[in-house]
Formats: structure tokens, C-alpha cells, sequence
């Protein structure tokens, strides 16, 4: 699942893992508000096109969940697939996974870690690429749709997404991510 505040969508890619917690604000024709509350991302910025982006930020990200870390624990996605490295706590993953990009094409690729996790518990990466870090709650109108996710079909639902908050009188306020 992807979010993307406020001008956002999530997509459902299947029940993989553990959702990230929210809220339904109000509920409309095709796309609700929801409040996410604060949460904790690891996270990578890579180079390169849309496409590329997510796959060239997995593998850290995947290498952070899967015990790159100092305490060699594994952040494990819930069923079907389960990482569980010997000797070490196991910890359910909640998607999303979220993408961003700056006007330079730098995109921030970020897996959305369990609610349990702080600061202060969640495994400290050894990869200087991946960075942990706490995002505040935000409100968010999301869409759902299923599919791959490229960057066409991205900024159609984007599209179809921002003119149906122009048709309830909403406006987004915060560029998108996916």
C-alpha cells in the first residue's frame, strides 16, 4: 500500500502486510480523508527515473528489514512472506511504502515501520544510505486502486484524484508522493 498526504492515493498491491493505522475523515464518491497518525520510516533517497526508483531503494531498504542493522534484528512482513533471523527479534512491517522526489530527480523511498516502533526501539541501520526517521500525523485524501504502480499511472490517478477534491471543494495543499 502507498500513501500519498494530502494530494495522495493508496495503493492496495494485496494483504501482504500489516496496514499502517487511520482514520476515515469523511468518505466521498471516490476517494476518502483520512488522519494518519505519526509514524516511523526508514528510509533511502536514490537517483534515477520514476520506475527505477522504488527498485533501486529496495534492496537497502529490504537489506534494513531483513537484519542490516546494528541489532541484526528482523523487521519480518506479515503473511504470506515472513524474515526472521535467528537469534533476533522479529518485527511485523505495515506498508506503505512510500516514494517522493525533489526537483533534482532525487526520490526518498521509505518503508512505513509497525506503530510499535520509536526512535529509541527501532534497530539502528548499518547501511549509511538508509535513514530511520519520525513523520507527524497529517491528513490525507487517498484513492484506492489496484495494479503496478508507474509513473503514468501515477500521474493519471493523480489526475482523476485532484479533480475529484476540485468537485467536492477540497484543495491540496501539499505536493503528492506515492
Amino acid at each position: 500500500m502507498r500513501v500519498c498526504p494530502p494530494t495522495g492515493r493508496v495503493v492496495k498491491v494485496g494483504l501482504v502486510t500489516d496496514e499502517q493505522p487511520y482514520d476515515v475523515l469523511s468518505t466521498h464518491r471516490s476517494f476518502e480523508v483520512r488522519r494518519y497518525p505519526a509514524h516511523l520510516v526508514a528510509e533511502v533517497e536514490v537517483t534515477g527515473s520514476f520506475d527505477g526508483a522504488g527498485n533501486t531503494a529496495f534492496s537497502a531498504l529490504f537489506g534494513y528489514i531483513s537484519g542490516d542493522n546494528q541489532t541484526s534484528a528482523s523487521i519480518a512482513m506479515t503473511s504470506p512472506v515472513v524474515q526472521q533471523a535467528t537469534a533476533s527479534e522479529s518485527i511485523a512491517m505495515t506498508s506503505p511504502v512510500v516514494q517522493t522526489v525533489t526537483a533534482d530527480g532525487t526520490f526518498t523511498v521509505a518503508f512505513v515501520l509497525p506503530e510499535t516502533m520509536t526512535l529509541e526501539n527501532a534497530p539502528t541501520p548499518t547501511n549509511p544510505d538508509v535513514q530511520v526517521r519520525d513523520v507527524p500525523g497529517r491528513i490525507a485524501a487517498a484513492v484506492t486502486y489496484a495494479g503496478y504502480d508507474s509513473e503514468a499511472l501515477h500521474n493519471q490517478h493523480l489526475a482523476d484524484l485532484l479533480a475529484a477534491l476540485a468537485a467536492a471543494s477540497w484543495s491540496a495543499s501539499v505536493e503528492c508522493c506515492w
